[in-house]
């Protein structure tokens, strides 16, 4: 375990799906109705599942006919990227086009290699070795060679504030053993460091690197003038209102002919409304779906083509388990139990809806029937007395919720304000732009509880860290358990899958118990295309490789 070759590329179980279909379900007695093509999934009485897991990795070159090159793929995405700078946190669809990855996460997680031939560990975990390609070159025709690799994860380890900081810092030593081989020496043993060189571009990988020449040429405006090895170049950007995007000539896999495509267009169309009409219109070739709004339209068009797998992850408020009344466990408790996920699911999802009672999915290996009979089902008489209970010691069940102010999330908290006020809590809803709910609401920690449009992931690590470990970047109600700490801690550490697994399951058993989290649904990342746009790649989290997209038109 620990060895990672291009000549035996090894596939881990999945965490919360496979390639196949899965059960989407809903509580508290809602069945699961037949859905399309034989697959099953939450819907609301007497109505056919359309949201369910459907080329949740992209598409199948088997059935998709000879690809054609040539065309622009035109792009929504849900809001405009901050830049192209690894070492700074945001969101950008692009990244992966211009850098590609030095390894590439597969279904169920593991990562392999992808630009980087190989990727081995000789001591368990401390010492890692990573084998580059020969003639691999960036977009400048600059070579990336194993001084490439050490002057990119420098920049992390330099830069505190860096996404990839975290997992950049446990390296004690690096060096470049010949032009094509890098060793990094650990501090300690660190089993998942092969995923920080896979992870999405937000997520801060490692594994998209810059040109050392173009580092040295743009300094900070490197934001602006991405130099990468993927297989497009940055041509034009006019901030909020599209980037262009044209083929590399130096790519690496140009002798399979690829990209295919001549170019890429992104335009950025943060309202969610308009995102969807845009697609549904034909102004746009795909659209990177963000709610279950435009998951489920999608797949109600049959004129349009969606690509999504639930994954683990899920939507949820967050308490701050360090500010009254959520504070205190009770009230968490009964918050959950004052839920009627059955009218959750025909008010807010149009009666499909695929409901959440752990992080990890029902069907995960790391969920367990230990940690689904933890989570509090839906009791409005058990909710009533906790929170009696609590006012009576001195307690106010009157609480704020803060969320965007999209229409859904008004209408979301509408729905629990009423919900609360059956069993006592008396909710007062406060609505923000995106912008101002990040900054000023969850990442400060200036709430008592607070909405979350969560995401499928494609790992466990390191997005059980980030939500559950004491510090995590996501861990935006303060939650702290010394017990689950070390559980995370450990599971980063090994290079044993059997290990993780039961480190994995315990940490849901726990958390399912402390209830830090009120999950309500899995989430609904999803890419929604035209039918004409083939070879799709493509993670969980929306995020796409495009050297195989093309256009059959």
């Amino acid at each position: 375990m620990g060895a990672f070759t291009t000549s035996r590329w090894r596939r881990s179980r999945p965490i919360a799906l496979a390639a196949t279909g899965l059960a989407a379900l809903l509580v508290a007695g809602c069945g699961a109705a037949p859905g399309i093509n034989g697959a099953s999934g939450g819907s609301g009485p007497g109505g056919e599942s359309v949201i369910r897991t459907i080329d949740p990795y992209g598409g199948d070159p088997a059935v998709e006919g000879t690809p054609k090159a040539g065309g622009v793929l035109i792009m929504g995405t849900d809001r405009e990227a901050a830049g192209f700078d690894p070492t700074a946190q945001n969101t950008n669809q692009a990244a992966t086009a211009v850098y590609d990855s030095l390894l590439k996460l597969a279904p169920g997680g593991v990562a392999e290699p992808y630009l980087a031939e190989s990727m081995e560990t000789s001591d368990a975990g401390t010492t890692w070795t990573m084998g580059l390609r020969d003639g691999v070159q960036f977009s400048d025709g600059t070579p990336l060679d194993a001084q490439a690799v050490i002057v990119n994860v420098q920049r992390h380890i330099d830069k505190k504030s860096s996404p990839g900081h975290r997992f950049a810092e446990p390296i004690a030593s690096m060096r470049a053993v010949d032009p094509l081989t890098v060793e990094f020496v650990l501090k300690q043993p660190f089993g998942q460091f092969p995923v920080a060189f896979a992870q999405s571009f937000t997520t801060g990988a490692l594994g998209m690197i810059i040109s050392p020449a173009a580092l040295a040429q743009f300094g900070d405006q490197i934001v602006s003038n991405p130099v990468g090895a993927g297989p497009f170049v940055l041509s034009s950007w006019t901030r909020d209102s599209k980037m262009t995007l044209t083929k590399n000539p130096n790519y690496w896999q140009k002798d399979k002919g690829l990209p295919r495509l001549d170019g890429l267009e992104f335009r950025p169309l943060p309202d969610t409304e308009s995102r969807y009409a845009s697609i549904e219109n034909g102004d746009v070739d795909l659209i990177f779906g963000g709610y279950h709004t435009e998951l489920l339209r999608g797949a109600e068009n049959p004129n349009l083509r969606v690509y999504y797998g639930s994954g683990s992850g899920a939507e949820w408020s967050h308490f701050n388990v360090e500010k009254a009344p959520f504070d205190d466990r009770r009230m968490r408790e009964a918050w959950i139990r004052a839920i009627d996920r059955n009218a959750m699911a025909a008010t807010q999802y149009r009666g499909q809806m695929e409901a959440a009672d752990g992080y990890f999915g029902a069907d995960s290996p790391y969920n367990t029937p230990e940690a689904t009979a933890a989570w509090p089902t839906y009791d409005l008489e058990k909710a009533k007395q906790l929170v009696q209970e609590y006012v009576a010691e001195g307690g106010s069940a009157t609480v704020v919720y803060k969320t965007t102010n999209a229409p859904n999330r008004v209408q979301f908290a509408e729905f629990l304000q009423a919900q609360m006020a059956a069993v006592g809590i008396t909710v007062e809803p406060q609505f923000y732009d995106l912008a101002q709910y990040s900054s000023q609401v969850v990442q400060s920690g200036d709430f008592q509880v607070a909405g979350n449009v969560g995401g499928p992931v494609d790992a466990p690590y390191p997005a059980t860290s980030n939500v559950f470990h004491t510090g995590g970047s996501q861990n935006y109600g303060r939650y702290s358990s010394p017990e689950v700490d070390a559980l995370l801690d450990k599971a980063a550490a090994s290079i044993d899958d059997a290990e993780r697994t039961q480190l994995y399951q315990q940490l849901q058993l726990i958390t399912n118990q402390d209830l830090p989290l009120a999950y309500y649904s899995r989430g609904y990342l999803s890419t929604v295309a035209k039918p004409e746009v083939k070879g799709v790649v493509r993670y969980l989290t929306r995020d796409m490789f495009f050297a195989t997209t093309w256009l059959d038109r």
